[in-house]
C-alpha cells in the first residue's frame, strides 16, 4: 500500500488549513456591512459592533433597524481592534465610534461603561475620558452628527469591554 511522504502530508495539511482560514475572512468580510468605514481587525470577544443586527422590538413600536429609523443609543456603534504595540510592548487598541443614524439625527452626551479605564498612551480628553468608574465620555460630550465618527487609540495590557450606557438625542 503506498503512503504520501511526510513531507508532502505536512504541505497538504497546512494548504488545506490556508484554504480554510480564507474561507471563513472571505464569509466574515461578505456578511459585514462596510458603508465606507476603515474596517478593523475584531476580536469575537468585542460583540459590539462586530454584526449589525436588524432590532425588532414590539415593546418600542415595531421594528427598529440598527442604522437608524429613530434616534437611540443603538445609532452609536462602537468597533475596536489591536493595533502595533508601544516600543516597550504594551498593546494598543484603535476604537472608532460610529453615528449610524441615517435620517439626519446628530447625536450628544455619548457615554460609555468602561470599567476603570486607563491608558499607558495619552488620550485626547476632549475625544475620549473616564469621568468616574464605568462612565466615560466621548467627543467632550457634543454631539456626532449622522454618519460621522471619530476614533482614538489605547494602551493597556488588555482591551476594554466597552459600551454604550446613555446618550442624548438632538
Amino acid at each position: 500500500m503506498w503512503f504520501p511522504k511526510k513531507g508532502v502530508m505536512r504541505v497538504t495539511f497546512f494548504a488545506i488549513c490556508f484554504i480554510l482560514a480564507l474561507c471563513s475572512v472571505l464569509e466574515l468580510s461578505s456578511s459585514s456591512e462596510n458603508n465606507g468605514i476603515k474596517k478593523l481587525a475584531l476580536s469575537m470577544e468585542n460583540s459590539t459592533g462586530f454584526v449589525r443586527k436588524l432590532l425588532a422590538s414590539p415593546e418600542k413600536g415595531g421594528a427598529i433597524s440598527r442604522s437608524g429609523t429613530t434616534c437611540s443609543m443603538d445609532n452609536i456603534v462602537i468597533l475596536q481592534g489591536p493595533g502595533t504595540p508601544l516600543p516597550s510592548g504594551i498593546p494598543t487598541y484603535t476604537v472608532q465610534v460610529s453615528n449610524v443614524c441615517v435620517t439626519g439625527c446628530s447625536i450628544s452626551n455619548i457615554h460609555f461603561r468602561c470599567g476603570w479605564f486607563s491608558s499607558a498612551r495619552l488620550i485626547n480628553p476632549t475625544v475620549f475620558r473616564r469621568l468616574e468608574f464605568d462612565d466615560c465620555l466621548v467627543n467632550n460630550g457634543d454631539a456626532l452628527g449622522a454618519g460621522d465618527s471619530l476614533s482614538f487609540q489605547y494602551a493597556n495590557s488588555f482591551p476594554y469591554r466597552l459600551s454604550v450606557s446613555s446618550v442624548t438625542c438632538n
